[in-house]
């Protein structure tokens, strides 16, 4: 009887280290708002008009308004926005970058996305400064889910092309005494619904200045204690998005995990 019992208990044990890990609550695709957050993009024309415009950043070549297109949701119902302008062809970033009109320091912000060929590149920018990379086929620093070059890309947790993905991001913004910077910005992200990144700071803007925000900056060193948008970044290649929803907050110690 004891050697059954124990060869029970171990087949027991074996069986909870192959289960998945259980999704957060309110992240992971189609996850609707959560109590008082403001949606962004909801698929239509309307509110793509109202709440976003381009980023005129040096780089900049295209004119509003804005030349991204309205296009049928590929999997579901309903309509998506469809990252297509011309001038961006080749992978001209910040050419043709679209951002909120509403800048935000602390937030707590969904972003769904669908890749519709191998190798489609986007890429979802906090404060207009920093990237979350969003790149089919790469699995580096620099790659898909990564926060660009910051972190290791959590590529296991991509559902692939052709099929919707989506970010959940906890977001503190760096903190400033005197001029200069005293707490790093810091993130936690859930992508599809699985961890990702745990309280994982960042250090700079990269990609210089036709990134974002203080790209061009002291070699995007130079951080200022300016809030910025939210920014869907235009390559040139067919990469979609859908269900933008945001809450500003106000995360006074340096942790943003979420709280269960």
């Amino acid at each position: 009887m004891k050697l059954l019992s124990r060869r029970v208990w171990c087949a027991g044990v074996a069986a909870l280290a192959i289960l998945p890990t259980v999704a957060l609550a309110d992240t992971g695709v189609g996850a609707k708002p959560i109590r008082g957050a403001e949606v962004l993009f909801d698929g239509s024309r309307s509110m793509l008009d109202d709440k976003w415009t381009y980023w005129e950043g040096p780089g900049f070549k295209s004119s509003l308004p804005i030349k991204w297109k309205i296009v049928d949701d590929p999997v579901d119902k309903g309509t998506v926005l469809m990252t297509d302008d011309p001038v961006a062809a080749g992978g001209k970033y910040g050419s043709a970058d679209v951002v909120t009109k509403k800048a935000y320091r602390d937030f707590r912000l969904h972003v769904e996305f669908l890749i519709m060929k191998p190798g489609g590149n986007s890429g979802v920018y906090l404060q207009n400064r920093y990237e979350i990379q969003v790149l089919d086929g790469d699995k580096t620093k620099h790659g898909m889910a990564a926060v660009i070059n910051e972190s290791e890309s959590p590529y296991q947790f991509y559902n692939g092309v052709g099929k919707w993905n989506s970010y959940d991001i906890n977001f503190r913004a760096a903190r400033f005494q005197d001029g200069k910077i005293v707490e790093k910005p810091m993130l936690t992200m859930y992508f599809n619904g699985q961890k990702a990144h745990t309280n994982q700071t960042i250090s700079q803007v990269w990609g210089g200045p036709n990134s974002g925000i203080d790209g061009g900056r002291d070699g995007g060193k130079g951080i200022q204690d300016t809030p910025g948008g939210i920014k869907l970044q235009c390559e040139g290649h067919d990469v979609r998005y859908r269900n933008i929803w945001i809450k500003a907050v106000d995360i006074k110690k340096p942790d943003t995990d979420f709280k269960k």
